[in-house]
């Protein structure tokens, strides 16, 4: 009976995340599953197959041919209380970012954190040390100074300590790192630094309006014309079908409103949606 309320609850919990975090999560854990179950059947050969093709090698010429490495790094973990801790610090600050900036505003600074942190740290291995980089941390860091920005003085607890505002719990963490620099520890804290240092920076941009949401949006239209292109191919138009034009104008119609909704919300948060656009969103959604 408790196991079932314990999956329960879990289930409930994990369908309640915002989108981005729950696509985040979902897919750390299950690279992680992959990483378990490969290094058990698999061995050290598995680890380093792992390790040479997608964690991060803080070399110019492996980042420049190898691209790919300053996404995939982000979803290795190297054990289970790192990917934990990650996660746990994303659910408890990234939820309300993403509530307030919306799913590709967060899409754009935690992925944008994630790729500076690693992009800082191929200016600065030669300095504090050439070593591969797993985890999500840079990302996450990243989120947490959004956080920060947005609720200054948000009380956040730890353990054995009194609430402490936001702010000073994130100023806390990267000054850790910054005393941690040069040390022996297999932290990648340039990584920290840095994608604290573009949460900043893209944080700021979008307090002055800059919309964070354009990359995504421009992703998402070349992946729907991939599959565009794919349907086409795949369900050859019958010659005796014909269209019909006010079909088409009603859906672009809708398309434009959504647009519309869709950018109030990564300007100013779904808060911002009056009850008429929060309606015709879910009914959109659902078309969709």
């Amino acid at each position: 009976m408790q196991n079932q309320s314990f999956t329960s609850s879990a289930r409930r919990g994990y369908n309640n995340l915002p989108d981005a975090i729950k696509v985040i999560i979902s897919i750390n854990v299950a690279v992680f599953l992959v990483q378990w179950v490969g290094n058990i059947i698999g061995g050290q050969s598995f680890t380093l197959f792992m390790r040479d093709w997608f964690a991060f090698f803080p070399d110019p010429l492996v980042t420049i041919t190898q691209p790919w490495r300053l996404v995939t790094y982000m979803f290795m973990h190297g054990g289970f209380f790192h990917l934990l801790f990650n996660m746990l610090w994303l659910w408890w600050m990234g939820r309300a970012v993403e509530e307030r900036l919306g799913p590709r505003t967060f899409f754009a600074i935690y992925f944008g954190s994630g790729i500076g942190g690693a992009l800082l740290d191929v200016l600065l291995a030669q300095v504090f040390g050439i070593a591969y980089v797993v985890g999500a941390s840079g990302a996450v860091f990243g989120v947490m100074v959004a956080f920060a920005m947005l609720y200054p003085r948000m009380p956040i607890m730890l353990i054995l300590l009194p609430p402490i505002e936001a702010r000073y719990v994130v100023a806390g963490l990267i000054g850790l790192n910054l005393l941690a620099l040069g040390g022996e520890s297999n932290v990648a804290h340039v990584v920290h630094l840095g994608g604290a240092g573009v949460g900043y920076v893209l944080m700021k941009a979008w307090q002055n309006g800059f919309d964070l949401s354009s990359p995504i949006r421009t992703l998402e239209r070349w992946w729907n014309g991939l599959q565009g292109s794919y349907q086409k191919q795949k369900t050859p138009r019958n010659k005796n079908m014909y269209s019909v034009s006010d079909v088409e104008v009603v859906e672009e119609v809708e398309q434009s409103e959504l647009d519309e909704i869709l950018e109030k919300i990564s300007n100013k948060g779904y808060d911002a949606l009056t009850k008429e656009e929060k309606k015709k969103l879910f009914e959109l959604s659902k078309k969709n």
